[in-house]
């Protein structure tokens, strides 16, 4: 099939991997371009029955039960980004010479010739908050835009709508990205580097490589994080278009062709006249919300990359002022006896937590539950000095204990067996009578949550009842 635009889709025997929120959409779009589409699914169940239902009233042939056996005649596959590159479907389409896309090398290649142009996002941790923070600076400066990607409005609806968007932000995750060759951005973040996902990657070095492919093509600016070197390695890897340039953000003083903070200001000395000797004033730390450390970075990397679009300083203020977090990122929930409770229950990887846990001077945390083959050792040695107490809680806590015996051992730690629905209750419990007034009791659990909870959403808005209700008793 070739790279460049796929104008006559009339016919194209096209196999989409996976039903779900990729899968389904992609099934839809290329169907109603005229492709026969054929989706298969490994799973079997009474949610992908009702949404195979959906899916053949429209003319789509749907296969349950067999997601590994490549369909007769397939001339292109279309992946769900989760599914892993090892799968015998992507062998046998490999052997066949049939090209594989995700959703977004699908979107990429569906945009009509004036499309808006992509600023991407990708890193391990703070993707969301960052896109977000760059949609809302855009808007600031009257731009049509949306987030997407991993968020927000579908990339197909965004590439397909009757109304075309000026330029939109992009979130990318490894595994959009693994499946994304011919994606090239107007310019492009790497917010920072850490090990996930490497069950799925099958290495550190093949999940960097992965996230470097958003690089891939930039015309403007690459992005990176002056703290990471990893970033800039990537930037310096990638086969970018002539004046391309590498832009860092640092929390330090920036140097030329970078952004940083000055006395509470962020400055841009990137996309300005003469950048050796001037500074364009941005915003305060103060329009920044959390102020967090690791936030003001996300706010830096979305400011550059808006810079980078030509977006004028007012508007990097206005945006920011503007941008509200979602909930269970460092949300603030209650103040009691002098104690702040805050919500981080989105902290569900080691480097998320680190960063969280930078945020305050002296801290109860609570953490814990599905460690995904995690190691605390760093996290923990790095973090000891803040810790007041920890309340260590779910199926992994142990691994948690022990790094705390090794590096931190003057902390008392509680070490909660329950599981049952009561258990955030009791956590934060023992969390208020280990804190002193001055004290933040954070949740930032450095571990996933589907051992108890349904999802780190369902786990933060427990922690918040415990807390109002600490307060309602106070």
């Amino acid at each position: 099939m070739g790279s460049g635009q796929v104008t006559d889709w009339q016919g194209k025997n096209v196999t989409v991997a996976g039903l779900g929120v990729s899968g389904i959409p992609a099934a839809k779009v290329l169907h109603g371009l005229g492709a026969n589409v054929t989706v298969v699914n490994d799973g079997d169940d009474d949610r992908a029955r009702a949404q195979a239902a959906e899916l053949e009233a429209l003319g789509v042939t749907v296969r349950l039960g067999d997601g590994a056996t490549l369909p007769d005649g397939t001339e292109l596959v279309v992946t769900a980004p989760g599914w892993k590159p090892d799968k015998p479907l992507f062998e046998a389409a490999r052997a066949a010479g049939v090209e594989i896309w995700g959703d977004v090398e699908l979107a990429w290649r569906l945009r009509g010739p004036d499309a808006a142009p992509w600023l991407a996002v990708t890193g391990t941790n703070g993707k969301t908050t960052t896109v977000q923070m760059l949609a809302a600076i855009l808007r600031a400066a009257g731009l049509r835009t949306a987030a997407v990607g991993n968020i927000g409005v579908s990339l197909l609806d965004a590439v397909l709508g009757e109304e075309p968007y000026d330029v939109l932000a992009v979130e990318l995750s490894s595994y959009q990205l693994h499946w994304a060759p011919s994606l090239r951005a107007h310019s492009a973040a790497v917010l920072n580097l850490a090990p996930d996902h490497l069950d799925w990657h099958g290495s550190m070095e093949a999940y960097a490589a992965d996230k470097g492919r958003v690089y891939e093509g930039n015309r403007v600016a690459c992005v990176y994080n002056v703290a990471d070197k990893a970033t800039e390695d990537l930037v310096r890897e990638a086969d970018v278009e002539e004046g391309c340039r590498a832009v860092g953000f640092t929390l330090g003083t920036p140097g030329p062709s970078q952004l940083g903070v000055v006395e509470g200001i962020l400055v841009d000395r990137a996309f300005v006249e003469n950048r050796h000797k001037n500074a364009q004033e941005l915003a305060e730390v103060s329009d920044v919300t959390p102020p967090a450390p690791h936030n003001i970075a996300n706010a830096l990397a979305a400011a550059a990359l808006a810079r980078a679009f030509g977006v004028p300083p007012q508007a990097v203020r206005d945006g920011l002022r503007a941008f509200t977090p979602d909930a269970h990122r460092i949300a603030h929930v209650a103040d009691v006896d002098g104690v702040a409770y805050v919500d981080d229950s989105k902290a569900t990887n080691t480097h998320a937590a680190e960063a969280s846990l930078a945020a305050y001077e002296s801290i109860v945390w609570i953490a814990g539950g599905l460690a995904k083959g995690a190691e605390f050792e760093e996290l923990v040695a790095k973090s000891a000095p803040r810790l007041r107490g920890a309340v260590l809680m779910g199926a992994d806590r142990a691994l948690i204990r022990e790094a705390l015996a090794r590096h931190a051992p003057e902390v008392p730690v509680v070490d909660l067996e329950r599981t049952d629905t009561g258990a955030m209750l009791a956590a934060v419990q023992e969390a208020r009578r280990l804190a002193q007034p001055g004290d933040t009791v954070l949740l930032a659990p450095a571990c996933a949550s589907m051992d108890m909870f349904a999802n780190y959403n369902q786990r933060g808005d427990a922690f918040a009842a415990a807390v109002r209700e600490l307060g309602a008793g106070a």
